[in-house]
């Protein structure tokens, strides 16, 4: 539950909608009650603070509806509706508005469940974020480890050098190893460590490994520090370089 009561100007906005409600040229382009509300659980479901109100922008990405399109459109209509049914709790957190089912909604959403009404949801976020990782690791993981010996060559000839090599140069190697092993260490945890997530969970990566709470607090601490971004693929062109 959110918590916010329904203000008189969703009812308004939600009755305007339901007049203006444009038609769609394909069933499957309809946004209906009942996908919506799919999502918006779903979208608490899978959030960093589970239960809590879900902005639009989450919603949508739930129900893989892009940005700026009539299924966009159709989405924030029946959102005002939603919420004007009392299906729906509108509210602000952080200066976003957030939406959140009510109990109202919830058991409409739970009939239509039962009646094998309701559509199913395309893949989560968090599926596709994992999905994605794989993908881009696979290709990766053939290709980082040459890198890595590259750099290590690298460090040979600076050992053999004579005369001895100016500091400079072990220092900028130094910065190429680090950021060619968090790499790699990425690359394994996507592809081998992480596991695909379901739909009935939160997906957060807490950075704790199994065995983590048989280690001294400090070693426990650093190793939770350095696991910070393993699943950033978006690191991942910024370290290769």
């Amino acid at each position: 539950m959110v918590g916010w009561p329904r203000s008189p100007m969703a009812v308004s906005r939600g009755l305007q909608s339901l007049k203006e409600e444009p038609e769609m040229s394909k069933p499957e382009d309809v946004v209906g009650d009942e996908l919506v509300l799919a999502g918006v659980e779903r979208a608490q479901r899978h959030a960093a603070e589970p239960g809590r109100g879900v902005p639009v922008w989450a919603i949508r990405e739930h129900l893989d509806i892009p940005k700026r399109t009539a299924r966009s459109r159709q989405l924030a209509a029946r959102l005002d509706v939603l919420e004007a049914g009392g299906e729906l709790e509108r509210g602000r957190r952080r200066s976003v508005t957030v939406y959140g089912l009510t109990g109202t909604g919830r058991r409409r959403l739970a009939d239509a469940r039962g009646a094998g009404v309701v559509p199913g949801l395309p893949e989560s976020p968090q599926y596709r974020a994992w999905q994605q990782a794989r993908m881009l690791a696979a290709r990766e993981v053939d290709r980082l480890p040459a890198n890595a010996r590259d750099v290590l060559a690298e460090a040979d000839r600076l050992f053999e050098a004579e005369p001895p090599v100016h500091s400079d140069e072990w220092f900028e190697l130094a910065e190429r190893l680090h950021r060619v092993c968090r790499l790699l260490g990425s690359i394994t945890h996507c592809l081998y460590e992480w596991a695909e997530p379901d739909d009935e969970h939160a997906d957060i990566d807490g950075h704790i490994e199994p065995g983590d709470e048989l280690l001294a607090e400090d070693e426990r601490a650093r190793r939770v520090a350095r696991r910070a971004g393993r699943r950033n693929t978006n690191l991942w062109r910024r370290a290769d370089r």
